[in-house]
């Protein structure tokens, strides 16, 4: 090897040892690109597991205060005494203003039969006891003519305080009543149902046929055989009448097997 060569080997060790021992040693790289430094690069981050959703916040436990306690409804009563009970000194329309006595009903409380009618009158008013006065005296001898007695049978109206002069009762009267009727009908749980009129027809079957026209056809109410004819009050006023009624009554001595 030759002396020239030699030489630049030589200086190229020196040069070598010179960057070991300065420990800055430079990177040349080919033209257009940037020096590097002899730095550690910073390593890129890895690829970090996907976030995990962030726990729900709990939310603030309020109290809630607690629920007023419902009304128990009349239906939900066992007994007519409890459902008198719950009626109590009824305020719940204005026909409590001007009546003596709430008229709620009479008879067996377990009775096959009952008859519902439309309001109290005068003499029920006074005495607290629905069907007394002449309408009432006749009922009995419809009752007696079908072979039942009175008190084997059970007797109400829709509403349980007098209408002032005999009205007829308002629908809001007969809504703030119809509760107690129908819980009186639930407790008894009757055979047979004869309604007395108009008013009782229509509130116990939900709709507003005539009762002209409603009269000696069995309908039913909860499932129980319904039988609507006249009020004896129009009997008692139309005595023509009372031929259709006994026929429609005569109907419901069948389901009993009394003819």
């Amino acid at each position: 090897m030759s002396d020239e060569v030699n030489e630049v080997l030589l200086e190229l060790r020196r040069h070598l040892a010179w960057q070991e021992s300065d420990g800055t040693r430079m990177l040349l790289k080919s033209p257009g690109e940037s020096v590097l430094s002899t730095e550690e690069p910073v390593k890129p981050a890895a690829a970090s597991a996907p976030l995990a959703k962030p726990a729900p916040v709990a939310k603030p436990v309020v109290a809630t205060p607690p629920v007023a306690a419902v009304a128990t409804s009349p239906l939900q009563l066992s007994t007519l005494d409890e459902v008198r009970t719950h009626l109590g000194n009824c305020t719940r329309c204005k026909l409590c203003n001007g009546r003596k006595n709430i008229v709620f009903g009479v008879g067996n409380p377990r009775a096959e039969l009952v008859f519902v009618g439309e309001g109290p009158g005068a003499d029920e008013d006074t005495q607290g006891i629905p069907f007394v006065g002449a309408a009432g005296q006749l009922l009995t001898r419809m009752i007696e003519a079908m072979k039942f007695s009175r008190d084997e049978v059970y007797i109400c109206n829709v509403v349980k305080c007098r209408p002032p002069g005999n009205r007829n009762p308002e629908p809001d009267e007969i809504e703030a009543c119809e509760p107690f009727l129908k819980s009186q009908l639930a407790v008894i749980k009757p055979k047979v149902i004869v309604a007395l009129g108009k008013f009782a027809a229509q509130t116990l079957l939900r709709e507003t046929t005539p009762i002209t026209r409603l009269r000696g056809q069995w309908r039913e109410y909860e499932g129980i055989p319904l039988m609507p004819t006249f009020h004896p009050a129009y009997l008692l006023r139309s005595p023509d009448e009372k031929k259709k009624a006994w026929i429609d009554l005569q109907e419901v001595m069948k389901k009993f097997g009394r003819k």
